[in-house]
């Protein structure tokens, strides 16, 4: 009983900010566009707002989608390397990924900024999406490392024999037993980059191509400083609830995936 009463507490505290926020966004309040009774005012400023809600939720997911496709790619293929692979330096490149951890994001977007800018993927959304990879590489490919390595090494081996090579029993054998840790990689890619607002911010200079956390920061003072609350909070709600609807959907998966890292480590 004292569990259940600390649980419930424990959702009633996280749940409660958004429960908030979607009231404030149809509740009347003076100076939104819903002053009077309850109502979607607030969300029809939100999807009117410059190049529209439509666009910055297509910017979003494009930029998230993209994020997750190439941070599972890569940290895939570096998590089968390092737990399948020997070869010379193996635990000192490893520990020299996992040292990007330690060193803060925001110091880097401009040498970042620079090098996209030589490149040709400066204001674009695939240059913040490489970007977001990169950020998200360490912890992901630690994670699939943890995955591959808690496979029976007998599956691999089994897969050898029937005439697969490294790259088939990849494919056909492997991944579908490391499922949980792709998709725990997958959904921390996607929160990270659907919710990133500094590096689109000091990335992208083109208004069509912002993302929404961008667009709902420029809204609270589009009219001379005057935050429109109401508008704001309606942003809140758009930006929160793919991810609580991702987290209810693949909540099975993603805790397996930690615990099967958990029991490995």
């Amino acid at each position: 009983m004292p569990r259940h009463v600390l649980t419930g507490a424990l959702a009633l505290l996280f749940v409660a900010p958004l429960l908030w926020a979607g009231g404030a966004s149809v509740s009347p309040q003076g100076g939104t566009a819903q002053a009077v009774g309850w109502g979607f005012g607030n969300y029809e400023t939100l999807a009117g707002y410059q190049a529209g809600l439509l666009r910055y939720l297509w910017n979003s997911t494009y930029l998230s989608l993209l994020t997750v496709v190439f941070t599972l790619v890569v940290s895939t293929l570096g998590g089968y390397a390092f737990a399948v692979y020997r070869f010379p330096g193996k635990n000192v490149l490893f520990l020299s990924v996992l040292a990007i951890l330690m060193v803060p994001y925001a110091t880097l977007l401009i040498p970042l900024y620079v090098l996209l800018n030589q490149l040709g993927l400066q204001n674009s959304l695939v240059g913040v999406a490489l970007v977001m990879t990169m950020f998200q590489l360490p912890f992901a490919t630690f994670m699939m490392r943890i995955a591959f390595e808690a496979v029976p090494r007998e599956l691999l081996e089994s897969a050898l024999v029937d005439g697969c090579n490294s790259v088939t029993a990849l494919l056909r054998v492997l991944l579908p037993a490391v499922r949980p840790g792709l998709v725990t990689v997958g959904l921390f890619a996607f929160l990270a980059a659907w919710n990133d607002f500094i590096t689109p911010l000091v990335l992208i200079s083109d208004t069509t191509k912002q993302t929404l956390p961008l667009a709902v920061a420029n809204l609270r003072s589009q009219v001379m400083g005057v935050v429109d609350y109401g508008a704001t909070e309606a942003g809140v709600v758009v930006l929160a609830l793919p991810c609580v609807l991702l987290f209810l959907l693949l909540q099975r998966h993603y805790v397996a995936g930690f615990m099967s890292g958990a029991l490995k480590g």
